[in-house]
């Protein structure tokens, strides 16, 4: 029974994994799109939600229906906790990339200010905060959220320059409020992907350790 149990649980992270992938995936091609002015990539990115829903979905019931049958206790049971948990942070990842993909086409063809630069960068720094965490869960390894309070603010930071920036471009040349409207409100969705991030390393943590902290 108890290997069976194990084997369902190994089967479960996987699943687990291909959420956070998909959600990752999302965000990626979310940002492409909005680098390319890519319409097309943005609404193709936008309907991925579907298959982000069935397996947040799938993957609740059958965590709940390990539970269930085999009343896992100590490691097992945190595990499925764990899962419960990160399965809300990693379909709120990928809706944020699709509502990134939804302003896409609202933008498109319209010349970019140079604050777009600082957001590229600020994604790329989320990108890897949302990666580690995926792999200390996969791992069950906490090296990979060393650091993280710090690099969660770096972001925070990112954010806030952001919105200064676009700001001044605001007040500088009214015909560019629209666009940078969007970017702050982008600056925001990717600030939160990387709070999400934080909240997915405090629940590896407690997975692994048995200890809770508080990174964000």
């Amino acid at each position: 029974m108890t290997q069976k149990m194990h084997r369902e649980i190994y089967e479960l992270k996987n699943d687990v994994m291909e959420l956070g992938n998909l959600a990752l995936a999302m965000l990626e091609d979310s940002m492409k799109a909005l680098v390319k002015q890519d319409v097309e990539l943005a609404r193709i990115t936008e309907k991925k939600k579907h298959n982000i829903r069935k397996l947040d979905t799938d993957i609740e019931a059958n965590a709940l229906r390990i539970i269930a049958l085999h009343q896992p206790m100590a490691t097992d049971l945190r595990t499925l906790a764990t899962i419960l948990k990160l399965i809300t942070y990693l379909t709120r990842l990928g809706r944020y990339g699709k509502d990134i993909a939804s302003i896409v086409e609202e933008i498109s063809n319209k010349p970019y200010p140079a604050s777009f630069v600082n957001l590229k960068h600020m994604w790329e720094h989320v990108n890897t905060l949302v990666t580690d965490a995926l792999k200390a869960f996969k791992n069950s390894d906490i090296k990979y959220i060393k650091g993280f309070k710090e690099r969660d603010d770096e972001v925070d930071e990112m954010r806030w320059s952001i919105f200064r920036e676009c700001i001044t471009y605001m007040i500088e040349d009214p015909k560019l409020i629209t666009i940078c409207a969007h970017f702050m409100m982008i600056a925001r969705y990717l600030e939160r992907c990387g709070d999400h991030a934080c909240k997915i390393a405090e629940k590896v943590h407690y997975m692994v350790t048995g200890e809770h902290i508080e990174i964000s």
